[in-house]
């Protein structure tokens, strides 16, 4: 797997396969990041922490859309709203865990939805059988073998 690819841009195709590789050991990465962040310095600093993630997460889930000739633009949604989260974080415009503001909940609901959403096209559903206007498909290799 060239990991440089997976992080250095948006073009391009990923089968699910990679996609959940890239982006578990990214989310783990991230996960603990922010986990040390908490305990030193609190939401502050895990929100930045988390805003240093969004670019590879986002570009492995651009691939991924890539591969399902999918627009960009729920994708862009999703990532831009965790983005206003983690900046509202950083404002400290989010409340606290027991009573999160207004404005936070009301970006915070529909960023969940759209995040199921996500998750289940890219991660569940198939690429598109064959090349497409984002390059060859990833598992060409893999279904000319299987013959």
């Amino acid at each position: 797997m060239d990991w440089l690819y997976l992080f250095d841009g948006f073009h391009g195709r990923i089968s699910r396969k990679t996609f959940w590789i890239a982006m578990s050991l990214v989310a783990i990465a991230n996960f603990l990041a922010c986990d040390i962040a908490e305990y030193f310095q609190g939401d502050q600093l895990n929100a930045i922490i988390d805003l240093a993630f969004t670019y590879p997460e986002f570009a492995i889930a651009v691939k991924r859309g890539n591969d399902r000739d999918w627009p960009l633009w729920p994708i862009a949604i999703f990532f831009a709203s965790s983005v206003l989260l983690d900046l509202f974080s950083v404002l400290g415009l989010a409340g606290t865990d027991e009573a999160p503001s207004t404005l936070a909940f009301a970006v915070a609901v529909p960023f969940s939805v759209l995040g199921i959403a996500l998750l289940i096209e890219l991660g569940f559903r198939r690429g598109t059988v064959g090349p497409n206007r984002h390059g060859p498909d990833p598992l060409a290799k893999v279904d000319a073998s299987r013959e």
